[in-house]
């Protein structure tokens, strides 16, 4: 049913300089894996096979690490360090990768209709890569927050959004929602607001970088006035789409870091290195 997952992966990562001056942020890497593969990853085990990435000038490292290195390979063929690559290689072989560039940066609405070539008129999954999401084991039956979502939209055929509860002091730095309670862990959205002051904000459910998106989204967003900040947002556009019909907002199960923060990023890695290595 979904088959594709866009990744909007063009912003300056300003938060990391100087180290994000030449490298893209979604390269990070959180212990040996940059941060746009584990995306990638919880995209395939949700089912998704075509990856669509949005990108800018400078970003060209993606598109690099998503092929074949025929020097590097050629370097450590039949040696230990091979290993190394079984999990880039199984990538490489599950599904497919299109990109094309955000010539401008005008906010997340605007990256997500950037992308509409590549995606056409079905619906699709958005992953923020400086989202880092993993599921835990010992909550529900280990599914990733995607595979989760996926599950739901053939359920609801609808738009979703992932959302967690954060301090009421947070709810600044994201897109917020209310909504009626269908389940203890899913809203039918009725407000969402961008980036609220916490004595405007409608709850402190906030949005993650997780979305199950329908494709009239992309005709909302071609009339969605610039918003916060001076940016088309993508909130906006889901607010709309909820008044006409149904948008979710899905508490999902699972483990979330912020490495589009530093504090996030040292988190996550420490989580990673524990748990993985």
């Amino acid at each position: 049913m979904i088959k594709k997952c866009l990744f909007p992966a063009a912003g300056y990562g300003t938060r990391f300089l100087p180290a994000t001056k030449s490298m893209p942020k979604e390269m990070l890497p959180v212990v040996n894996k940059p941060l746009i593969q584990y995306g990638v990853e919880e995209a395939i085990e949700a089912g998704l096979s075509n990856m669509a990435i949005v990108t800018g000038r400078g970003k060209r490292a993606m598109e690099d690490h998503f092929d074949v290195s025929y020097e590097l390979e050629h370097q450590i063929e039949g040696s230990d360090k091979e290993l190394h690559l079984e999990g880039i290689r199984n990538i490489m072989e599950s599904c497919t990768f299109s990109y094309t560039r955000q010539i401008e940066m005008k906010g997340l609405g605007h990256a997500i209709l950037t992308g509409e070539p590549l995606i056409g008129d079905e619906a699709f999954a958005v992953v923020l890569a400086d989202d880092l999401c993993l599921a835990d084991e010992d909550d529900g039956d280990g599914d990733g927050v995607l595979a989760q979502m996926v599950k739901l939209y053939k359920q609801f055929r609808c738009s979703i959004v992932a959302v967690e509860e954060v301090p009421m002091e947070e709810v600044h730095k994201y897109g917020v929602i209310k909504g009626e309670m269908i389940r203890d862990d899913i809203f039918q959205v009725s407000e969402m607001v961008e980036k609220p002051a916490t004595e405007d904000a409608p709850s402190n459910l906030a949005i993650i970088g997780r979305y199950i998106l329908t494709p009239d989204i992309f005709d909302i967003l071609r009339e969605t006035t610039p918003g916060v900040g001076g940016e088309i947002q993508i909130t906006d556009a889901l607010m709309k789409q909820a008044k006409e019909g149904c948008v979710l907002g899905y508490k999902f199960k699972g483990k979330r870091f912020d490495c589009g923060s530093i504090a996030g990023f040292i988190d996550a890695t420490n989580y990673c290195f524990k748990k993985f290595y």
